[in-house]
């Protein structure tokens, strides 16, 4: 019991250097270039800096900014603000988790703020460039369709709304294109009754795609595949009425022929399977939050106007763009302009 008592001091005390040492090592560390932490500033100018960064396309670098802003000065107008310019950063930079994230904790906090429809669409709009191939998992796309119907939903009068609409269309196109990928699979493979139902989806779910006429002429050659005629000659019957120019009606007119069952309607114009289909997911983004700050815009109203790129703030920018400027994520500009802001 001796022996440990005299151990324990000597043991406290190699601990303790120890601990000194490392403490002397943390507190010797220089804080990186951009590094705000606990660097105490006004408001304005952490948002200001924060957009010029914005306009630099430094994402990283504004998202730190707008996040000391909210650090800093947590329930102010300033604030709220730079929380959805960190949803709109994250965005641009294609880290559209953390965007998603944004977005929810400004719903949340502001959930009837005039800017709610804007942090609903980008939050869309993060799951709708997400979709990929129609081989490949569409849980982006369901999760896209929700959050497109929800903005419909929730603010039907909007531009946000319309251009939802759009994409809801878009998003189905998708959906239908993943039951054709699927049936037809099924088809190749002899599971014709499996192949049956994926293409029935098709036709009863989405039936304003351009997918509905090769699933009624997969349902035509599934039908004559188990010998059932009187179904197949309804679907070629349908396809020819709705669609009687169409390279899928000219394949079924064709395929009832040879067995001896000749569809009443005559093919029109033969035109290719795939004309008229455009590039439904070219990626449209979204403009800066409504009512952001930029270098170019005025302070809210009733705050300090010291946002115009106090003259610090421009030195340091212009230093970093020469210096550590990051090769900007270029996004096409969007064919509409929802928020009728310029960048």
């Amino acid at each position: 019991m001796l022996a440990k008592v005299r151990v324990r001091p000597a043991l406290a005390l190699v601990l303790i250097a120890a601990l000194g040492l490392g403490g002397c090592q943390l507190l010797g560390k220089k804080k990186t270039n951009g590094d705000t932490t606990y660097a105490e500033q006004p408001v304005e100018q952490l948002y200001s800096v924060g957009a010029a960064r914005l306009d630099a396309h430094r994402w990283g670098d504004a998202i730190t900014y707008f996040k000391e802003v909210e650090r800093q000065h947590p329930y102010s107008e300033w604030s709220r603000r730079a929380i959805l310019m960190e949803a709109y950063a994250h965005y641009q930079a294609n880290e559209y988790q953390a965007a998603i994230d944004d977005a929810d904790r400004f719903i949340q906090l502001y959930p009837g703020n005039g800017s709610a429809p804007y942090a609903y669409y980008l939050k869309a709009q993060c799951y709708f460039e997400q979709i990929v191939d129609v081989g490949r998992d569409q849980s982006a796309t369901q999760s896209s369709l929700i959050a497109m119907r929800e903005v419909t939903r929730r603010f039907p009068k909007t531009e946000y709304a319309q251009d939802a609409r759009l994409k809801i269309d878009m998003i189905n196109d998708q959906l239908a294109g993943k039951e054709m990928n699927v049936g037809r699979y099924y088809l190749r493979n002899g599971s014709t009754l499996a192949a049956i139902g994926r293409f029935k989806t098709v036709i009863d779910r989405y039936q304003t795609t351009s997918h509905v006429p090769e699933a009624l002429e997969r349902l035509v050659e599934a039908y004559l595949t188990l010998g059932l005629v009187h179904e197949a000659q309804e679907n070629a019957a349908v396809l020819g009425y709705n669609y009687p120019g169409s390279y899928w009606y000219d394949a079924a007119y064709k395929l009832m022929t040879s067995k001896g069952y000749p569809p009443g309607v005559t093919p029109k114009h033969r035109r290719g399977p795939f004309s008229g289909v455009q590039d439904f997911f070219a990626p449209t983004p979204v403009q800066l939050p409504p009512g952001a700050i930029t270098n170019n815009n005025e302070a809210p109203e009733g705050q300090s106007q010291q946002t115009q790129r106090p003259a610090a703030a421009t030195a340091d920018t212009t230093q970093s763009q020469t210096t550590q400027a990051q090769p900007a994520k270029k996004k096409p500009h969007p064919w509409w302009d929802p928020l009728h802001l310029s960048h």
